[in-house]
């Protein structure tokens, strides 16, 4: 696999989509260009804060033989820090590009949200403080990766933010927050001796499982509230994704180390198809 492709973590690649798809759903209007535009940004800013990790932690020290899972191409040795620190400033080159397209064709205030949206990129594990290390990573993700996403996916294309995009964001912040999880859970051990306190080495493995599972567990009532504000039952095609809920948890509550990896995978499954399913329900609706 190419270096860079296997740096940008294909499998966790639906947190930067999902949000897109639903969010661009739940609008009234749709215009081709702005979703495309959208997308673009949705996954320079996915891919961007997994060259930012790869880049930050082997740099900290963080990423070493002892890790588990897939490699990170600096600790590696595949990629030297100069080179990915290019390709970090590419992918937020490209990112800003087409956000600043986006605000041209609605509000420069867009382009505030979008150097929020690179500071926390930059942020989780880079800088003197790094809020992953102070357990706020899953904070972080359900806010950018759930709410600012999906709302501002559907605000690109109505210019206007509707209480459908705001619960629609929901769920979706929720399987993202659940891949993080399960990431963190894999790395618990070898993070905890880095020194980098994440919420799974605060909460220790048995209370992560418990979080996760509660993650997956909140995903289907929170399709359900869209009922409430969409006047529609065609949002609830989102709840096709149960059973993959159901097996992702299966696969994560016997499991550590290694074994997890199938488990992020299973995560990233389920949060596609709740997008997939639940952009059709919206967009029906």
């Amino acid at each position: 696999m190419n270096v860079w492709i296997e740096a940008a973590r294909p499998r966790t690649l639906s947190a930067g989509i999902a949000p897109v798809l639903v969010g661009t759903a739940a609008a009234e209007e749709f215009s081709a260009w702005r979703f495309v535009a959208t997308l673009i940004v949705g996954l320079c800013i996915q891919i961007g804060v997994n060259y930012a990790n790869d880049l930050f932690d082997a740099e900290r020290g963080i990423d070493t033989e002892e890790r588990l899972g897939p490699r990170r191409a600096v600790a590696a040795g595949l990629v030297s820090p100069a080179r990915m620190r290019v390709a970090l400033v590419i992918v937020l080159v490209i990112a800003g590009a087409a956000g600043l397209a986006l605000a041209l064709a609605t509000t420069l205030w867009l382009l505030v949200v979008g150097l929020v949206c690179f500071a926390a990129l930059l942020g989780y594990s880079g800088g003197p403080r790094p809020y992953a290390s102070a357990g706020l990573g899953e904070v972080f993700v359900f806010l950018f990766f759930g709410l600012v996403a999906t709302v501002g996916s559907a605000f690109v294309q109505d210019e206007a933010i509707s209480a459908v995009a705001v619960v629609a964001a929901v769920p979706v912040g929720l399987l993202a927050v659940a891949l993080l999880v399960v990431n963190n859970l894999r790395d618990m051990s070898t993070d905890r001796a880095a020194g980098k306190l994440t919420l799974a080495v605060r909460l220790g493995e048995a209370r992560t499982k418990s979080l996760y599972t509660g993650l997956l567990v909140s995903t289907p009532p929170a399709v359900i509230a869209l009922v409430s504000v969409d006047g529609s039952y065609w949002p609830l095609l989102g709840l096709g994704c149960a059973p993959l809920l159901v097996r992702a948890g299966r696969t994560v509550g016997p499991a550590s180390g290694l074994r997890l990896v199938p488990a992020l995978a299973a995560t990233a499954l389920a949060q596609a198809v709740l997008a997939a399913l639940l952009a059709v329900g919206l967009w029906i609706s």
